[in-house]
């Protein structure tokens, strides 16, 4: 199937490694050239390298904190001189960390929405009104499976993240007669080393080994078993696509089946 993302172009926040880093790859098998941002330079370029070695893509890879809004307005005009033009927005950072109610601060609740609201609402930003002047665009946000069904120990993530679903149906509606699609796509359990440090605080707080507790979030899905990166992407990418040209305004779960509400 051709996706029609040859020469399209991609921002990818968060993309140094994990579901970001999966995201990117997939989307420059497809052709696309991309604009690559993390934190951490070094093991950005090491990933934007891989990229390049394993698809031949055009790929631009810069520093960013994405709590930031100037650092990510300097990005994405930095993406648009490089490449002419921004099709494709991937919002993506790491999760807040995983705390109870009793344990959370006052700053670890500003924090979290800094990191997962507001930096989706600076990408939206700097990238929707450059979509809407072209009549195409992709906005899609990862967030997680815990805005359709809590996750035990991730109180931060699970209420943030539900705020930066409501933005991304709202803006679906905003940003729809102008031909730009705009979703929320939630992994589930999936193989990622946030994955693996989760389980090692849940494991250290119930005095179990690290295996037991991923084994325990397997055992809850139909599939019995965790996701894997790529499996993430292939969706991401699809939405990405033209031939996703009817979908906007929803949240899909990847998660093995995790969620068990009807919708």
């Amino acid at each position: 199937m051709d996706l029609g993302l040859k020469d399209r172009v991609a921002v990818v926040a968060a993309s140094s490694q994990g579901l970001g880093k999966a995201v990117a790859l997939g989307l420059a098998r497809e052709g696309a050239k991309l604009a690559l941002c993390a934190r951490t330079q070094t093991v950005l370029d090491a990933a934007a390298e891989e990229i390049r070695g394993q698809t031949g893509a055009e790929v631009m890879a810069q520093a960013v904190d994405v709590t930031v809004h100037d650092q990510v307005r300097r990005f994405v005009a930095a993406a648009v001189e490089r490449f002419g033009r921004v099709d494709i927005c991937v919002a993506n950072a790491g999760g807040p960390p995983s705390k109870t109610f009793a344990e959370t601060t006052i700053e670890d609740w500003q924090a979290a929405a800094n990191l997962n609201l507001m930096s989706t609402v600076y990408f939206a930003r700097e990238t929707l009104p450059l979509m809407q002047q072209r009549g195409w665009g992709r906005f899609i946000a990862i967030t997680s499976v815990a805005v359709k069904q809590p996750v035990e120990g991730l109180i931060l993530s699970n209420a943030v993240r539900s705020a930066t679903s409501g933005l991304i149906k709202t803006l679906a509606n905003e940003y729809g007669p102008h031909n730009v699609l705009v979703n929320n796509v939630c992994p589930g359990y999936t193989a990622t080393a946030r994955l693996v440090s989760l389980a090692r605080k849940l494991a250290g707080r119930e005095g179990v080994s690290p295996q037991e507790i991923e084994d325990r979030w397997a055992g809850q899905t139909p599939l019995r078993r965790i996701g894997r990166p790529e499996e993430f992407a292939d969706l991401v990418v699809f939405l990405a696509s033209e031939r996703a040209s009817y979908i906007t305004g929803v949240s899909i779960a990847v998660d093995g089946g995790l969620v068990k509400g009807v919708y």
